[in-house]
């Protein structure tokens, strides 16, 4: 389904046997059966106007015909029995009708119906990516929930190795399912049902969260707090999806913005600096194709992924006591990290390599089938904008900084209750509850579509 090129100029008509699909095309082509076009060739009842399907049946005389004209001499009724014997007119054309009638009922019993053409069978929702987002997601509440930790070398070390890719292949995923965003009124409306919407309403209650912890008021509608900027990044990201697909060369266009962004100290207003920051990433899922995700199936890749996941976690364990964070949340210009506009070139493609080689390594390693978190990945959104009140109640507690979580043992009791939350949040109840604040129904608000 390459969505990403420019619609080719009209050529020549392809014969039917040239037009075969294939992964690149975005819907299958059912053409009609020729019975489907009525005409007089296809019609096995059709016959030319006059014409009877039998020819008429003789009239039999019992007498012998008369070898001449009548005379003088024989009697009238005589010569009135020699004469032909006509049909009524009326009774003509009833005997025709019937006959036609009757040819037509035999002809279509010996004819056999044409057979339907089978419906296309329901399209079946593929589990392997419901797989990799419900992952992440559990990744992304894992990631949270040890920031109260960070100064223990082992959090920080699952921290960095966390954030190196779980938002950009997040990021990478939103960019495939934006692919045919535009070819669907009810997914053009989600712009503000999904976005907008929830966008306020967890800004607004995220703001009465902090106060009720003790915080001071704040709302500034145009800053996201804290987790809420990717739906505003993901907003802009998809508006910018046309944009992207008349381009011939979209992926060097949005890896030469990214490099170049961080020349300039993007505030994070509307979220423009992680919108710029993740752009590549989008624009890398918004050209990927089936066949791509096919070919990360495969035995060698799937043993390479694995070499790269565990390499990544040796890197993360070394580099912990001494990297700095900012880097790794993709936002930050060089003057923030005090670079030069070399080393910040250097640093920011070297983030950008890493984080790809870990976005395909961990898409290479997710399970393909039915699995028993297939379902939990349908429901991320839920997780995303909720789990951010346990969490943050944890930290206001203190529940989070006991002695004793600060060290692998406390890592990995974190992960687990994260983990955990990470379930309970995307369960079908979870949502039974909160689909109408996070999902509201405004059908109300746009105009039908003309049936024109």
């Amino acid at each position: 389904m390459s969505d990403t090129r420019f619609s080719p100029p009209v050529t020549t008509p392809r014969s039917p046997e040239e037009e075969t699909g294939g992964p690149a095309q975005t819907g299958a082509r059912w053409p009609l059966p020729e019975e489907a076009f009525w005409s007089e060739e296809a019609d096995p009842h059709w016959m030319a106007p006059g014409e009877l399907t039998e020819p008429q049946p003789a009239v039999k005389d019992d007498k012998p015909p008369a070898k001449g004209p009548a005379t003088a001499d024989e009697p009238a009724q005589a010569a009135e029995e020699r004469r032909p014997r006509q049909r009524p007119k009326a009774t003509a054309k009833a005997t025709a009708k019937a006959t036609a009638k009757a040819t037509t009922d035999d002809t279509a019993q010996q004819q056999p119906e044409p057979k339907q053409e089978p419906q296309p069978p329901k399209r079946k929702r593929d589990p392997y990516l419901d797989n990799v987002k419900f992952v992440l997601i559990a990744l992304v509440v894992v990631g949270h929930s040890l920031v109260p930790t960070l100064s223990a070398d082992s959090s920080r070390a699952l921290y960095i190795f966390i954030y190196t890719f779980h938002m950009p292949l997040f990021v990478l995923i939103s960019g495939y399912l934006s692919r045919n965003f535009w070819n669907s009124n009810a997914k053009t409306n989600k712009l503000v049902d999904t976005f907008l919407v929830p966008y306020v309403i967890v800004e607004v209650g995220y703001a009465l969260l902090r106060v009720s912890v003790g915080q001071k008021w704040s709302l500034t509608i145009i800053d996201p707090a804290w987790l809420n900027w990717y739906l505003l990044a993901l907003l802009f990201w998809r508006l910018s999806t046309p944009v992207w697909k008349r381009m011939k060369y979209p992926i060097p266009v949005a890896i030469a913005v990214y490099l170049l962004a961080g020349f300039s100290q993007i505030e994070g207003d509307f979220s423009m600096d992680r919108f710029f920051g993740l752009m590549p990433f989008f624009v890398i899922g918004l050209v990927m194709q089936p066949e791509h995700f096919e070919m990360l199936n495969r035995r060698w890749i799937k043993i390479v992924s694995l070499l790269t996941v565990l390499g990544a976690a040796a890197v993360a364990i070394y580099v912990a006591p001494r990297a700095p964070l900012d880097p790794f949340y993709f936002k930050a210009s060089f003057q923030d990290l005090h670079l030069s506009w070399y080393m910040g070139l250097a640093l920011r493609a070297g983030l950008l390599v890493c984080a790809l080689a870990m976005c395909f390594a961990i898409l290479a390693l997710v399970p393909r089938g039915e699995t028993w978190f297939s379902d939990l990945g349908t429901r991320t959104l839920y997780c995303y904008l909720l789990h951010g009140i346990p969490v943050l109640v944890a930290k206001e507690m203190g529940w989070l900084e006991f002695p004793w979580l600060f060290g692998p043992l406390g890592v990995l009791a974190i992960a687990s209750s994260a983990f955990a939350l990470a379930i309970v949040l995307c369960l079908p109840e979870t949502r039974t509850v909160f689909k109408w604040v996070l999902e509201p129904r405004l059908t109300w608000l746009y105009r039908r579509p003309s049936r024109s």
